[in-house]
């Protein structure tokens, strides 16, 4: 296949149901396949109620161990979530990874979550994404609470930190405040990418002011042409620069099928057949996003083809990044690392 791309693809995939099962065991073999076939993060889908998985955050912080360059990326529903909570469980996972700590921002809708977790009802999608942009918003503010530095670890003194350098975030959000500063000393990436899906206009109008990586979800090239402009424009308006996020497309493969499986309304993409016609779609595709995030009918059967057979296909063809990569998800998606708003000058 001819190089058709002036740009490295970014390719992370979705690893619901992971081998069929719950084990750490079973995410750890599939994410380590994922790694060593070169890419650049896995995903992993959470829920409150309705779907037997485990959590998807803890999940991953058990992997870390076991992986060393692949970025880590777990939904976190932030609606029944504390804030406070979400900054210091994502920085957890960073801290495990040694930098590779991703964070799926995800509201809940349902009146059976608002039911078991008790802490607030159901509320318009246009109020969920309001609260998650200042979810992004606050757990941002208590990283930068820790000014790089502020650990001292002085044992002659007995002195941990430099109090000078810690900082009140004092945040009001929509029916919660945050003090601050921190429990948990700055992540290594400063701040943990963030990624949204802009699947309608409310999550839209988080991903424009809150994501380094916004996930499309329109279901043919065209549409996904239309949308990565709107986000874009969306970015701007929002005054930050437009080619500063990431687009991708999300992507649903059935490569061991004859025909589709299960598959959620509105996943994006979707392709049945070869592997070898899936990287000629990607390519196809590449024209239009910056990269995929790939999904599977099954993850057992399709995620061993798309490693062995499709991505071979993608790097000969030279649109993915080459080597083990960058150390850290920042890195590797070409994000410096912010200092902290608080710092001096």
């Amino acid at each position: 296949m001819a190089h058709p791309l002036d740009r490295p693809l970014t390719l992370g995939v979705a690893l619901d149901g992971a081998g069929g099962g719950f084990t750490a065991a079973d995410h750890v073999r599939a994410v380590r396949l994922a790694e060593d076939a070169g890419l650049d993060f896995a995903a992993l889908g959470d829920s409150l109620t309705g779907v037997s998985r485990p959590d998807a955050l803890l999940t991953l912080a058990a992997v870390a161990p076991h992986t060393r360059r692949i970025g880590l990326v777990p939904t976190v529903t932030v609606t029944h979530t504390e804030p406070f909570h979400v900054s210091k469980a994502v920085a957890s996972l960073d801290f495990a990874s040694r930098g590779r700590a991703g964070w799926w921002v995800e509201v809940s809708r349902t009146g059976s979550d608002a039911r078991a977790v008790g802490r607030r009802p159901t509320a318009p999608g246009e109020e969920l994404w309001a609260e998650a942009t200042a979810v992004a918003d606050v757990v941002s503010r208590l990283w930068d609470s820790w000014e790089d530095g502020a650990e001292i670890r002085d044992t002659a003194t007995g002195r941990f930190v430099d109090r000078d350098r810690l900082h009140y975030v004092d945040f009001e959000g929509p029916g919660w405040s945050v003090r601050g500063p921190s429990i948990t000393p700055r992540p290594p990436q400063g701040r943990p990418p963030v990624v949204v899906r802009a699947e309608d206009d409310h999550a839209l109008a988080t991903a424009a002011v809150a994501a380094d990586v916004v996930v499309v979800t329109s279901g043919t090239l065209g549409a996904v042409r239309e949308r990565c402009l709107r986000v874009r424009e969306e970015v701007a308006a929002a005054g930050r620069d437009r080619d500063g996020v990431f687009v991708l497309a999300e992507v649903r493969a059935h490569l061991a099928r004859g025909g589709p499986g299960p598959d959620r309304a509105g996943a994006g993409l979707v392709h049945t057949g070869s592997p070898g016609a899936l990287a000629e779609a990607l390519l196809e595709w590449g024209r239009v996003v910056d990269g995929f995030v790939v999904g599977f009918g099954s993850t057992d059967e399709d995620l061993p083809l798309f490693t062995e057979r499709t991505v071979p296909l993608l790097r000969e063809s030279g649109v993915l990044r080459e080597g083990d990569g960058p150390r850290t998800l920042r890195d590797r998606l070409g994000l410096a690392r912010p200092d902290s708003r608080y710092g001096a000058g």
